[in-house]
């Protein structure tokens, strides 16, 4: 096998154990990583590398972790409340909840509704597998919700009630993490436009400083090396901040 296919493969194995673990509650085995890897005959020190990673996705190794160790004080608060409120909705039997899965595989509006409901506390649930990556919990439950009310306008492509339950669950999942990886991607584009700004910044206030007075565009230009639009831009995303220094 070269070099690029075993990456590729590498890849997609580590994925399927993330997506294995939190199908499991956020647990995996050794043997089950060990079994998964196995064609790619890693070195000890690359499991070690797999191992750490699962870790830091707040994946437990052969013991669940648990995940409420990694909420905030607020987000407890936040989810204590909305599990006492959702405690109030009427429960059902599972044979209750197999016949309105059924009704819902079937197009029933109200069945669709009132199976999104039953599925709540789960999108609660699984949204305490993503918390500490960056999101709010709240956040994370509302993506869930949502994919739980598009995902039950889907279930007649299904052959038997039992497939919802994972067909539904994965929808849930694909939504969190597309949400955390979306809200990444935001952040790394936040602080890019918070350097831009700093570096700006700095260079104004150190001609300020030496000049004693505001100065121009074309003074930072050649100061910083920066270029006008990248300096306009940071004058108008700072507001006060550099407008003050530069005229």
């Amino acid at each position: 096998m070269n070099t690029e296919k075993k990456e590729i493969l590498f890849a997609k194995t580590l994925e399927q154990v993330r997506r294995t673990a939190k199908e499991q509650g956020n647990c995996i085995s050794k043997e089950q990583v060990e079994e998964a890897f196995g064609p790619l005959a890693l070195s000890g020190e690359q499991m070690d590398m797999v191992y750490a990673y699962l870790r830091q996705r707040k994946i437990g190794i052969g013991e669940p972790v648990d995940p409420e160790e990694y909420l905030a004080p607020e987000e407890k608060d936040y989810l204590d409340t909305y599990l006492d409120e959702l405690q109030k909705l009427p429960q059902v039997s599972e044979g209750e909840r197999e016949a309105i899965t059924l009704s819902a595989m079937a197009g029933d509006t109200d069945a669709r509704n009132r199976l999104t409901e039953l599925y709540l506390p789960e999108v609660a649930q699984i949204a305490k597998l993503y918390a500490g990556q960056g999101v709010f919990l709240e956040d994370l439950i509302g993506e869930g919700n949502v994919a739980v009310a598009m995902g039950v306008t889907m279930l007649g492509a299904l052959e038997h009630a039992s497939e919802a339950q994972g067909m539904l669950g994965k929808m849930i999942m694909d939504a969190m993490e597309e949400y955390i990886a979306e809200s990444a991607q935001e952040a790394k584009k936040d602080q890019r436009i918070l350097d831009k700004v700093n570096k700006v910044a700095k260079a104004a206030n150190e001609l300020y400083a030496e000049l004693h007075r505001k100065v121009t565009v074309e003074e930072v230009m050649q100061e910083s090396g920066l270029s006008r639009r990248m300096i306009e831009d940071a004058i108008r995303m700072s507001g006060d901040k550099i407008e003050a220094l530069i005229h």
